[in-house]
Formats: structure tokens, C-alpha cells, sequence
């Protein structure tokens, strides 16, 4: 029992880092960038809220165990925003790959059993292929959007943010997961772009 608190609170004191990971996006009164714990802590909220716009059988308790999961590995690799640059360095080769052995290095922090399961959670996050996982990432990729939208422009000033990016980097991953979110969200980026 000794080793295995151990290595739970070696986890648990290292997954305390993520506070310090500062993000592309701010609070939505625009005062500050969040961390990346805050916005791990927003996105369990949204999907609790949420919940009636996930399809049929999602399980709620396995997206909110996601999203908590989900962006641990910016502890090594810092926050990626989706709009940097040409948009091609958030999903690219190089960062998957850092991402990946900060996965191994992270979730291996935990006794065996622990890190197994929530590296298969992060894995499916990651893959995006199961209807959880489809509906955590729509969640992921519609809570900046809302903090753009309430700090008048916030990121999408910086990375000077069209409404044709807007929709092919971040709405075509919303509608798969949470249709009647994202046309709802869209007509609040509508009004901004127009």
C-alpha cells in the first residue's frame, strides 16, 4: 500500500504542474490567459452542463475522466494553440510524438493498473474515434470559442482568425460530436465576423 500511495502522489504532485501551464487563451473577461488546469477544470463543467447535447449512450462520467486527462501532457510540451502559425503545428507529427512520451512519462508516474487506464482514456481522447471521445473533443474545441466570443475577439485577434478557419479547424470537430451546440455557437461567431 506504501509503494502505490507513492506513486499516486507522485502523480498527483507532478499533474499539479499543469497550473503553471499558461494557454493561448484567456478567462473570458479577457484579464488574463488561463492554465491549462483551469481549463481541464471548465471543460469537466462544460461537459456536466452540457450533457443533453451528447449523442445517445455517451457516458458523461468517461468525458469528464477525459477531459481531466486529456491536456496532463502539456506539462512537457506546453500548450499548442490550434490557431498558431498555419494551424499545421497543433496536429503535427513532431508535437503528437512529444505528446506521446509525455503520456508514457506522466501516466507512468502511477502504479501499473492506474497509468494503463488512464493512458487508454488519454489514447482514446486522442484518437477521437469513439463517441465519447468525439463528444470530450467537440467540448475541447468549443470552450475557447465561447472565451473568444465573451473577450470580444481574444486569440482570434492574435492569429488573425477568419470565420472559414474558425469553421474548418474547430466547427467541422464540434458538429461531429455536438451538432445543435455547434450550429448554436455558430450563429454567436456569425455575429462577430460579420
Amino acid at each position: 500500500m506504501s509503494d502505490q500511495l507513492e506513486a499516486q502522489f507522485t502523480f498527483l504532485n507532478e499533474a499539479d504542474r499543469l497550473k503553471s501551464v499558461l494557454r493561448a487563451t484567456t478567462l473570458v473577461d479577457g484579464s488574463r490567459p488561463e492554465n491549462s488546469g483551469e481549463h481541464s477544470w471548465h471543460l469537466a463543467l462544460y461537459a456536466m452542463v452540457l450533457a443533453d447535447q451528447a449523442a445517445p449512450g455517451v457516458s458523461i462520467d468517461r468525458v469528464i475522466r477525459m477531459l481531466l486527462l486529456h491536456d496532463l501532457v502539456e506539462i512537457d510540451v506546453g500548450d499548442v494553440p490550434i490557431h498558431s502559425a498555419n494551424g499545421q503545428a497543433h496536429g503535427s507529427t513532431d508535437v503528437q510524438m512529444a505528446e506521446a512520451r509525455a503520456a508514457d512519462r506522466i501516466f507512468g508516474l502511477l502504479p501499473p493498473d492506474q497509468a494503463q487506464g488512464f493512458r487508454a482514456l488519454w489514447d482514446e481522447f486522442e484518437a477521437a474515434e469513439t463517441p465519447d471521445a468525439v463528444f470530450a473533443k467537440s467540448l475541447d474545441r468549443v470552450q475557447p470559442v465561447m472565451a473568444n466570443l465573451m473577450s470580444g475577439g481574444g486569440t482570434w485577434k492574435t492569429y488573425n482568425v477568419t470565420a472559414e478557419q474558425l469553421e474548418t479547424r474547430v466547427g467541422v470537430k464540434v458538429a461531429k460530436g455536438a451538432p445543435a451546440l455547434w450550429a448554436w455557437v455558430r450563429d454567436k461567431t456569425r455575429a462577430y465576423f460579420a
